[in-house]
């Protein structure tokens, strides 16, 4: 039947199209849902339910057999020939019945689904993780497949995800109550999206045979089709929600533009800050308003022949040629104040705009926008609404950085690397209570590398996990140095930050490579940094297993960035190390002094330890002594040295203090 009120004609059309892509979607689909019901028969099987899941897999491998063959039987209906009106009736009977069919075939493949829960006990096994992965990633597949037809992919998610919810709802407790509720929730959001991409389906296909029609009924339909393939060109290249242009499109444009001659031209990245917590607060759809009313801004801003471009997200791109009205750094400021002008939706307070500058002849786009984000990255690290023009400065950072992404493996295979040890003081300086684990890698054309840079560079050649074992090795060698000596009482730290927590299973790497060498877990500390947000959902259950195997975990930078006492309690710390910004010059601050005796206080109230790490001077020394901070690190009292001389250090300094 017709919809949207389509003709007889138009709607027929539009059905011969929505099968065909139904049965291209579904013959696509299949070899995955047969996979994947493989795997979910081949975990049964190790679970102890193998006959189960055979009798499952069989009945799955039986629908979808049979789905694949009605993908492939004739249908009369999808030749469409110009016939009688009589047969143009009898072939849009025949779409119908077919996607009728093919409705059925997907209710009963989702029901066969539906019965995984009989394979992990109503989801309460412990592979029921393992099937509510896969149950989500085979729903969502289907809207992906299914946006010719909402009924086929709703009829199929519909019967699994209730089930999911009404088991998880059945067994009880506030976290499957809450999960199940979320099973429904992505239920909705998916047929919604099936109804929406169905409805996008329809409106493309429609225009498709509107301009087929037009073609053959007129001379009109070639200008239609013409400016039709205009439109979806402009659409190609611009970006539906501001109207600027893609990143694809100023690609385009910005390489002819660089290539002419004539003035250097100057690249300009913008990064908006704040945006993540309007979307949070008013919604995504005010922040779809923002973004829409930054384009205009930007518009009205701009030099008329300059380029601009939504590259993604929140952030912008522009490309122009300096004149002596808008040399780079005035156009950038100018920028700046449009975008933090009030806006109606929301506090103009929220929302800033940091800007990358590179302006250069000769280099090609790639290398521009590499120089541009490299500043836009320094920018955003001065604070809120700054820009920054890529210079030689930043060209030996940028330089740095891609040698070591470049160089870190094989400075890992080499030996290339080394951990330090910075002793951590008790008794007022002393007696070494512990070492923390730094690490340190001189590159042969840099030199000393930062460790944040090291750890940066081990992300982004996906060397995480690789860097991580390696300095786990020389903190389990330095604990093994200190249980020969006999010394049982200092705790060997190492760092680790949020992403590598986050990404990487850092709980089970540590907790194995210290039962493989006998080491005791309540010797090692670890120390996660507060560089960035901490997803605390994330890595709560990895610090957890951690504190119950005895290893401590520590909060560093305390202080300052995004440290919080819901962080304290979550993260369940057992030490907290006062930032250096608050230790340096403490002698001559009251407040830095207030600030101290309050984490003071603090450890003392929830029974955590307390260090001061940076302390430079003598004045600082005493007066961290004075405020009775019990644990004190910094170049003052030790420096970071290599292993032996670390260990041999803090070994002479037990023996003098006995």
């Amino acid at each position: 039947m017709p919809r949207n009120g389509d003709g007889p004609d138009l709607g027929a059309s539009i059905r011969r199209d929505q099968l065909e892509a139904v049965r291209r979607s579904v013959q696509q689909a299949m070899p995955v849902n047969a996979l994947l019901g493989a795997t979910g028969a081949l975990v049964a099987a190790q679970a102890g339910h193998g006959g189960a899941g055979l009798a499952w897999f069989a009945l799955s491998s039986a629908i979808n057999l049979a789905r694949f063959g009605l993908c492939r039987a004739p249908c009369p209906g999808l030749v469409a020939p110009e016939a009688s009106p009589p047969w143009q009736a009898r072939a849009a009977a025949c779409v119908d019945r077919h996607l009728r069919l093919a409705t059925l075939a997907a209710f009963l493949s989702g029901l066969v689904w539906s019965l995984v829960a009989l394979l992990c006990e109503g989801y309460t096994a412990p592979q029921s993780l393992f099937y509510l992965v896969v149950t989500c990633g085979i729903t969502a597949g289907a809207v992906t497949h299914g946006m010719a037809y909402a009924a086929i992919p709703a009829s199929f998610i519909t019967p699994p995800l209730l089930t999911v919810a009404g088991c998880l709802a059945w067994a009880g407790g506030f976290d499957r109550t809450c999960l199940a509720l979320t099973t429904l929730l992505y239920l909705a959001a998916l047929l919604r999206s099936a109804v929406e991409t169905e409805r996008g389906f329809r409106r493309t296909s429609r225009l498709k045979n509107e301009a087929t029609a037009l073609a053959r009924a007129r001379q009109e339909a070639h200008a239609s089709a013409s400016a039709l393939a205009d439109e979806m060109r402009r659409r190609a290249t611009h970006d539906a929600l501001t109207g600027l242009m893609n990143r694809a499109g100023f690609a385009q444009a910005a390489e002819a533009r660089i290539l002419r001659p004539g003035p250097a031209p100057c690249l300009m990245l913008l990064d908006l800050d704040g945006f993540k917590s309007v979307n949070d607060v008013y919604g995504h759809s005010t922040g779809d308003r923002v973004l829409a009313e930054v384009a205009q801004r930007l518009r009205r801003t701009l030099p008329p022949e300059a380029l601009a471009a939504r590259f993604g997200g929140d952030e912008f791109a522009v490309l122009y040629d300096p004149s002596a009205e808008w040399p780079p750094a005035d156009l950038a400021a100018a920028l700046i104040g449009v975008v933090v002008e009030r806006f109606e939706s929301f506090d103009a307070g929220r929302l800033g705009v940091s800007i990358g500058l590179c302006h250069a002849h000769g280099p090609s786009l790639t290398q521009m926008l590499s120089c541009a984000d490299e500043a836009l990255y320094a920018a955003k690290a001065a604070g809120r609404d700054r820009f920054r023009i890529f210079d030689e400065g930043l060209r030996g950072r940028l330089e740095m950085r891609r040698d070591s992404e470049r160089d870190l493996s094989h400075a890992l295979a080499e030996n290339g690397l080394a951990v330090w040890f910075q002793p951590i003081f008790g008794e007022g300086g002393g007696r070494v209570a512990g070492l923390e684990a730094l690490v340190r890698w001189n590159h042969p054309v840099h030199g000393w590398v930062p460790p944040g840079e090291i750890v940066a560079a081990a992300a982004r050649a996906g060397l995480t996990e690789s860097l991580l074992r390696f300095i786990l090795e020389q903190v389990c060698g330095a604990m093994q140095s200190l249980r020969a000596a006999g010394v049982s009482d200092i705790r060997v730290a190492m760092n680790v930050s949020p992403r590598e927590m986050a990404q990487i299973p850092v709980d089970e790497i540590v907790l194995d490579r210290l039962r493989t060498l006998g080491l005791s877990p309540s010797l090692l500390e670890i120390e996660i940094t507060e560089e960035t947000a901490l997803d605390i959902e994330a890595v709560q259950g990895k610090l957890l297993a951690l504190s119950r195997a005895g290893i401590r975990v520590a909060l560093d930078d305390f202080g300052i960035g995004y440290s919080s006492l819901a962080s304290l309690r979550q993260l369940r710390a057992g030490r907290v190390k006062i930032d250096r910004s608050l230790v340096t010059g403490l002698s001559a601050s009251d407040d830095k002094r207030g600030l101290i005796q309050a984490v003071l206080g603090l450890g003392r109230a929830l029974g955590l330890e307390v260090v001061a790490e940076g302390v430079e001077t003598a004045e600082d020394l005493v007066a961290l002594r004075a405020l009775g901070c019990p644990l004190l690190q910094g170049y003052h009292l030790g420096r970071p040295a290599p292993a032996d001389h670390a260990l041999r250090q803090a070994l002479a300094c037990r023996t003098d203090a006995a």
